[in-house]
């Protein structure tokens, strides 16, 4: 089974999941299925993750279903936006609200730089049974948005060691200290391990 069947829409994610799994098939729910409201109900990432890995593999069983939940806390903000990134300025928020959101809200307490730290979650639904993985990078956020490159708050974090935002590291070197690169090395060992029982 070569196929994992990512349980998301966003275009930014599934471009790093299909990158990082290379030797695997990696699809889209939706380039199988009609897209479906799940209800991100959890309290933890983790929660929210396997909320979403469970709704996809009832609609596609005996798959490898991966969803990734994902944000960014700042410790200025009392760990906000959280769970919350994906709709920080409002349920049908872009990527570029968010960021000018969170800009704005340390802009509000006359604040620079904070420290922040980015928190991937990965469920993997499969016919044996759920599995969770984790990712982390710290770093700072700062009140202005820098470079073009990645997706969502990246343009205004600066990860810990570094003194560019991952708006403006090359590719390659935020693959490499990337939290949602370190929870799918975790979740490729346990597909690996899946795909031995398989065949």
């Amino acid at each position: 089974m070569k196929r994992i069947i990512i349980a998301s829409g966003n275009k930014g994610k599934i471009k790093e999941i299909k990158e990082f799994f290379r030797d695997y098939e990696v699809v889209a729910y939706t380039d199988l299925i009609s897209p479906i409201e799940i209800e991100e109900n959890g309290s933890t990432f983790k929660e929210n993750a396997i909320i979403k890995a469970k709704a996809i593999y009832e609609k596609l069983p005996n798959n490898i279903i991966l969803a990734d939940d994902s944000g960014i806390s700042v410790e200025a903000l009392n760990g906000e936006p959280g769970i919350y990134s994906a709709r920080y300025a409002g349920i049908n928020a872009s990527d570029k609200d968010n960021l000018y959101k969170l800009i704005n809200e340390l802009k509000k307490r006359k604040l620079k730089i904070s420290p922040a730290f980015y928190t991937a979650a990965i469920a993997i639904a499969t016919p044996f049974g759920v599995f969770t993985t984790h990712g982390f990078l710290r770093g700072d956020v700062i009140d202005e948005a820098r470079g073009k490159k990645g997706f969502g708050y990246d343009p205004m974090f600066i990860p810990k060691g570094f003194n560019k935002t991952l708006g403006e590291l090359d590719e390659e070197i935020k693959q490499k200290i990337s939290h949602r690169n370190k929870a799918l090395s975790l979740a490729k060992i346990i597909i690996e391990i899946l795909n031995t029982k398989i065949n």
